[in-house]
């Protein structure tokens, strides 16, 4: 067994498992237990009161968190040649279209996230294999299949992340790393937070947010209470 660091050990001797935190107080106890020697992701996981297999309370979404994920996203435009300016202008990594749809049927996926555009969606289709798996897909509801390409491009360079709820009813996002300060990732959670709150479907009977957890990435879960969430 590893042993714990005098940080991590301090911290936990101030948790009590057993009590769930406001949102602040969470984020606060995660950053005094980090254990990680480097700039860990700080992950927020929130269950909800829906059944994923009921195509009416599907929970997805898109959230533009207020300070950034504070990772450097790798973005493909496939575009038409009128748009490569515009996606080059708004920071694309990469800008193309068919030679770039030949290096992914090769197999090539060395991106964060692809934006296209509608009238190009008919030649991307057949990457579904290839792209489908590992959540590269462009999805009009996600914000990445737009005519607005430099915005589209521009959104996600800044901290815009898509959500969907798993298959256990899970949502689980990045929020920010360890390196950002209690404040910015308690304001990334609660924008994270409040969107997923708008988003309750109607078909939803109960309690929709049953608990909400933040951590990072090798650390410990800490309880985040979900009365200030519970709406009607």
């Amino acid at each position: 067994m590893s042993k714990l660091s005098k940080k991590r050990k301090d911290g936990l001797d101030g948790l009590d498992t057993t009590v769930s935190y406001s949102l602040q107080e969470a984020t606060d106890i995660v950053k005094k237990t980090i254990s990680e020697n480097f700039d860990a992701s700080v992950d927020v996981a929130i269950r909800l009161g829906v059944d994923p297999k009921q195509a009416n309370q599907m929970v997805r979404g898109v959230v533009t968190l207020p300070h950034g994920t504070g990772k450097d996203v790798k973005v493909l435009a496939l575009v038409t040649p009128d748009k490569e300016e515009e996606a080059k202008k708004a920071g694309a990594d990469f800008v193309g279209l068919e030679e770039y749809i030949e290096k992914i049927k090769g197999g090539w996926t060395d991106v964060d996230v692809i934006i296209t555009m509608p009238s190009v969606m008919g030649k991307i289709g057949a990457l579904g294999r290839v792209l489908g798996p590992r959540g590269l897909m462009p999805n009009p509801k996600s914000g990445t299949v737009s005519n607005d390409v430099g915005k589209a491009v521009a959104d996600v360079k800044k901290g815009k992340i898509d959500f969907k709820v798993d298959q256990t009813g899970i949502v689980h996002a990045a929020i920010g790393k360890t390196s950002f300060d209690v404040q910015k990732l308690t304001e990334n959670s609660e924008e994270l937070i409040q969107t997923i709150v708008k988003l309750k479907p109607s078909s939803s009977k109960g309690t929709y947010i049953k608990s909400i957890s933040i951590s990072s990435t090798m650390g410990i879960g800490v309880s985040v209470s979900t009365n200030t969430y519970q709406k009607n």
